[in-house]
């Protein structure tokens, strides 16, 4: 088929892509890291205004629940902790980088709708299994992150995707296999290659589909189920949602019962409004 990509092909069209701000890839390259001098990013990401102004909105937020309100980085950093501001920061700068519009049939908001709730309940879970919090809100808004990369790249031949996607009435994930020839999970890789992310967040991006993979971590299994809830309470408002099938092994090992199930759905709704509506304003 002449639209088959190779993973080559991606990779190829990857400095073609708008940039994150740089105080924020050293942000992200750092997830692993302790020793970041956290002052010196602080006054890096005061900088950028806009960043700011979006960040300083979310931590004020009921999200977070503080007394106080925080009027700077370095504030937000003593009262919420330097990893959930880097994580605010992230989700700041990553939902504002990529232009919209360029790819017929794909509905932005609704894929940031998706990420963003995918995030909220991924947190909401990590906290139930004492699990890092922060990593697992970020892997959740990053995780379908490669979509974008390939609408992006190779809008024309995505839009195709998504014909086929509704003339079959399949998975997007099956569609993008059979137009293109990759899919986005490839693409996610290929992007966090290229932006230098952390080991944890590359294996949550490469096993959100397949957590059952050897080496995909915990994180993916995180990650996957909060996807399948988010499908299911039809978060992103987008027509013809499908749930995608929910890995056994990754469901049992989180090991919840119903009543926590049902906890968590209305904490997922709760926290994906309150962000959504900074994220996305």
């Amino acid at each position: 088929m002449s639209n088959t990509l190779t993973y080559d092909d991606v990779v190829r069209t990857l400095d073609d892509l708008p940039s994150l701000p740089a105080v924020v890839m050293e942000l992200l390259n750092s997830i692993d890291q302790d020793d970041v001098d956290i002052s010196v990013l602080a006054k890096k990401v005061s900088y950028d205004q806009a960043l700011t102004a979006k960040t300083l909105r979310l931590a004020n937020s009921s999200l977070y629940g503080l007394q106080v309100k925080v009027t700077t980085i370095q504030q937000a950093i003593t009262y919420l902790g330097f990893q959930t501001t880097r994580n605010l920061i992230t989700a700041a700068a990553v939902t504002g980088c990529f232009a919209e519009g360029h790819c017929p049939g794909f509905d932005h908001k609704a894929f940031w709708r998706h990420s963003i709730a995918t995030a909220a309940c991924a947190k909401v879970l990590a906290r139930q299994m004492r699990f890092n919090q922060d990593y697992a809100f970020t892997a959740g808004l990053l995780h379908d992150i490669g979509r974008l990369v390939l609408v992006s790249c190779f809008p024309n031949q995505y839009s195709e995707t998504i014909a086929y996607r509704d003339e079959h009435d399949c998975y997007l994930l099956e569609a993008e296999r059979s137009v293109l020839g990759v899919d986005h999970v490839d693409a996610g890789m290929a992007l966090a290659e290229h932006w230098n992310f952390s080991d944890t967040m590359r294996l949550a991006i490469g096993g959100h589909h397949d957590p059952e993979a050897p080496g995909a971590g915990f994180l993916a299994a995180i990650i996957h189920v909060a996807d399948a809830i988010v499908h299911a309470l039809d978060l992103a408002q987008a027509p013809d949602d499908l749930v995608p099938p929910v890995s056994t092994v990754a469901w049992t090992a989180l090991g919840l019962d119903e009543e926590i199930y049902l906890q968590l759905f209305r904490e997922t709704e709760l926290q994906y409004e309150e962000i959504s509506m900074v994220l996305l304003s």
